[in-house]
């Protein structure tokens, strides 16, 4: 397990540095003996569950166990792009994702910069007459529709849900793998030579330890890449059809994404790298092999957009892991081996809102409050 650790912590260095900081780590507090709920991974997910759970239930043990740090997989590496839908759009009974977003995040007193002025879809036909985007890439690049959606500062939003639920009493374990689970009346999860019995678990480890979720032969692990520039005059961005600060993403291939940054930097992302097995996300290198040619495919697309961009300078370049299951659904459904278990991820890159959204949606069902939907 030890051996595993370290060649995850390696992978963020290789994975490059996002623009986030997250200045929360919570103590090392002791492992427990048995518990009322086990969430397993603390990205996004797994800490709005685990402090949902303790707002609603403050009598009930949570415990969030974590491999590596708090954030360490997609949720600290993502662009912080926040959309109404998911990937595979609006499923039967999703709801108000952002409505949902904004009303979890302001019960627990999170502060994640959230901002709401709407996103661009893009596309090369069907542009709207009064497009502010006249981009080039593959085709001529413009605006064909808005749409809700926003942005956050994901290392405040990770800092702040894990120091709510810190605060509301959930303990979290970083650098605490879960290497099994025996699917018992009640669930022992295996974490080096402990084992932990939990009346239920929430397993929101995405594309990491599919083998634990049940995902392995279900849903395939991706890596994608960003970049961000140094901060841009307000002529500038309004020159490239940014100044009204919404984000963007195309809706045809190739496919290409972004945001602005509170500095007036931008970032753009765009490209995805398969592997056969989940354990390979901690072997790719953004310096080399094929991940370091997309990312320098991404900076040459970047500086062709408009000639505004053409000498700009990057602040920053990362990647980080995604999961997309069939027909590009999230997986939000009971454990195959027991309905004591949930199983909540693969947001296909889509997961900001939805991830939150969805944590607390499985909280209110592991506390009996609420049934998961049926999205097969």
């Amino acid at each position: 397990m030890a051996e595993t650790r370290q060649r995850s912590h390696a992978a963020k260095k290789r994975w490059g540095k996002s623009p986030w900081t997250i200045d929360f780590h919570p103590s090392s507090p002791a492992l427990p003996e048995k518990l009322d709920f086990a969430v397993i991974g603390g990205g996004f997910t797994g800490l709005a569950a685990a402090a949902w759970l303790r707002h609603l239930a403050p009598d009930k043990t949570v415990s969030v166990f974590e491999a590596e740090q708090i954030g360490a997989g997609a949720s600290g590496n993502t662009g912080g792009m926040v959309l109404a839908e998911t990937s595979a759009g609006d499923l039967p009974g999703l709801g108000d994702v952002l409505g949902g977003f904004s009303q979890t995040i302001a019960e627990l007193g999170v502060n994640c910069d959230f901002d709401l002025r709407g996103a661009w879809e893009i596309g090369r036909r069907g542009a709207r007459p009064d497009s502010p985007i006249s981009w080039s890439d593959s085709g001529a690049l413009r605006v064909v529709a808005e749409v809700e959606g926003g942005t956050v500062d994901a290392g405040k939003l990770i800092s702040q849900l894990a120091r709510t639920a810190n605060r509301l009493g959930a303990q979290i374990h970083e650098d605490t793998r879960v290497d099994e689970i025996a699917f018992q009346n009640r669930l022992c999860l295996t974490v080096g030579t402990k084992q932990i019995y939990a009346e239920n678990a929430l397993i929101a480890t995405n594309a990491l330890s599919l083998e634990l979720s049940g995902l392995g032969g279900g849903a395939e692990p991706k890596f994608t890449l960003a970049v961000a520039t140094e901060p841009l005059t307000r002529a500038q961005l309004k020159d490239i059809g940014l100044g009204s600060g919404r984000s963007f993403y195309t809706v045809d291939l190739p496919y290409l994404w972004g945001r602005m940054l509170p500095s007036g930097g931008i970032i753009f992302g765009g490209g995805l790298i398969g592997v056969e097995n989940w354990r390979e996300l901690y072997e790719i290198d953004i310096d080399s092999g094929e991940a370091a040619e997309l990312i320098a495919r991404l900076e040459r697309r970047v500086r062709g957009l408009h000639p505004a961009l053409s000498s700009v300078g990057l602040t920053h370049r990362w990647g980080g892991p995604i999961l997309i299951a069939e027909d590009w659904s999230p997986v939000f459904t009971h454990h195959p081996q027991s309905d004591r278990a949930i199983v909540l991820g693969a947001y296909a890159g889509q997961g900001v809102a939805l991830s939150v959204y969805l944590g607390r949606w499985a909280a209110e069902a592991m506390l009996g409050l609420r049934q998961l939907p049926n999205w097969g």
